[in-house]
This record gives C-alpha cells, structure tokens and sequence, in this order.
C-alpha cells in the first residue's frame, strides 16, 4: 500500500479550499484518507498572505513512515521549511524542448 500527502479541495466554484491530508495513493482525491495533516487557502486575504496551516508532527511522523508527497505538498512542505525545496522543473508542469525542435516547425 503506498501512502501519499495530497490535496483534497473543498470550498466552492472559483473560490477553493484544500486539506492536506495523508491517503492511499489508490483512492480519489476527495475520497477516504487515513489522517488530516493541513489546511491550504490559495486565494490571498486582506493582508496579500496565502493561509497555510501543518501539524508539523504528524507530517515528520508520515514522511518518516514513507509516505511520498503529491508535487504541490511537496512544494508548500519545502516553502515551510519541513523537507528541502525540490527543483523548480519538477513542480512547474511544463517541460520545454530543446530549441532546435521548436525551430524545426517555423
């Protein structure tokens, strides 16, 4: 069984909330989980700040047990400080080609 730290998004159209929580990497993304670890608000609030809330413990706890994070936990747990940053081409989703491929088209 391979246990993963991922997002399962709540709130409403255009305006979403997250839970960080810890799951069977079998189950959907709103489905059954094992643990609530986090809260993530990704909209801005009056003071400009996204809200980010950990139980710092029980992350430690999870990742030392060998639960793997989703690439945007991993990215918020290494802005938090709790795990090393990962690079930036593993969390920006795009992967670019080499420059001679996108000229060969033109």
């Amino acid at each position: 069984m391979g246990v993963r730290i991922r997002l399962a998004r709540f709130g409403r159209k255009n305006l979403p909330f997250y839970r960080i929580f810890v799951a069977d990497s079998r189950s959907p993304r709103d489905g059954r989980h094992l643990e609530i670890v986090g809260h993530y608000d990704p909209l801005p609030g009056q003071d400009g700040n996204k809200q980010l809330g950990l139980h710092i413990d029980r992350i430690k706890y999870w990742l030392s047990v060998g639960a793997q994070p989703s690439s945007t936990v991993g990215r918020l747990l290494g802005q938090a400080g709790i795990i090393p940053k990962p690079p930036a081409a593993l969390h920006a989703g795009v992967v670019k080609k080499p420059e001679k491929e996108r000229n060969k088209k033109a």
